[in-house]
């Protein structure tokens, strides 16, 4: 049932689905290379060859995370705490990226338990009503309580970053509807790939076509973060209005786009917020981001 695969997906603080995807598989030569015995310094100058056995924990470092290490056949006593770049050049890059997906993971569904009732209500936010959440096998469900039942599962983890493919597909008005409107609302980011452009143009600043073997941007062009500055050094033009910036764009392309300098009282909380649920998710966030 849709229920039983969403505590089937999530199962053990991992998703499953996501550890087959291609670029996670590890290789023959990367399992060689992670069995090996590596150079390390101890705590007291010396040079020992150990083998990792697996990442333990991590704590937040000066410019990133450093990772517990537990090596094979050593007590936790002699564990060591080793810097993300120093774990990736030794080969290690795809666990270190597992370790951090799990800690997301934990961070998102913090306070929501993997339980058929908590599953329940996360399939039912989605338009599906529990006969059929947890009743029913998802064979037997129509397409668009299959497109339903993977957004629940996409969602399950609160992901800052989501990627639509095709998500208008088997989905009536009503359902369509609800799905712009929670799009507009979700305070992450969002990229779909879709056929439907009366539904992308409504929701999305800017449009990546695909066209005989060309690839075209249509809409706003962020190219670089904008600034929040002190309202009263913002540059104006002769009629007071804020004076445009000329940007080139990744393709060489000149554009003027309009500068946003100033920032609303509502505006500055929401940004404050973001940032705070940022931190909560273990995600770094500088501390001069408050000057920006």
């Amino acid at each position: 049932t849709p229920n039983e695969y969403i505590q089937w997906r999530y199962a053990g603080g991992e998703d499953k689905e996501g550890l087959l995807t291609e670029n996670k598989m590890l290789t023959a030569e990367e399992k060689e290379r992670m069995a090996s015995a590596q150079k390390i310094q101890t705590a007291d100058g010396s040079i020992e060859q150990r083998v990792v056995e697996e990442i333990m924990n991590r704590r937040k470092a000066k410019n990133g995370y450093e990772y517990e290490i537990k090596w094979v056949s050593l007590g936790t006593d002699k564990n060591s705490f080793l810097e993300r770049d120093q774990l990736v050049q030794m080969g290690f890059e795809k666990m270190v990226n597992r370790f951090d997906e799990r800690e997301a993971l934990r961070l998102g569904t913090s306070g929501k338990a993997l339980t058929a009732k908590e599953v329940e209500r996360a399939l039912g936010n989605m338009g599906l009503e529990a006969e059929f959440a947890t009743h029913n096998r998802i064979k037997g469900l129509s397409g668009g309580q299959k497109v339903k039942t993977v957004l629940a599962a996409a969602m399950w983890e609160d992901p800052h970053i989501l990627v639509l493919d095709e998500p208008t597909n088997y989905l009536d008005r009503d359902s369509l509807g609800a799905l712009a409107a929670a799009i507009r609302e979700y305070e992450g980011g969002v990229i779909m790939i879709s056929h439907n452009q009366e539904f992308t143009k409504a929701l999305c600043t800017e449009t990546w076509i695909c066209e005989k073997g060309r690839l075209r941007r249509e809409g706003e062009m962020f190219t670089e973060d904008v600034k929040i500055e002190d309202p009263n050094s913002v540059n104006t033009i002769g009629d007071g209005t804020e004076s445009p910036k000329v940007v080139s764009d990744s393709f060489g392309n000149v554009v003027k786009v309009q500068q946003k300098k100033r920032l609303t009282g509502k505006e500055l909380k929401k940004y404050k917020k973001l940032k705070e649920a940022r931190r909560k998710r273990g995600e770094e966030v500088s501390e001069s981001e408050d000057d920006e």
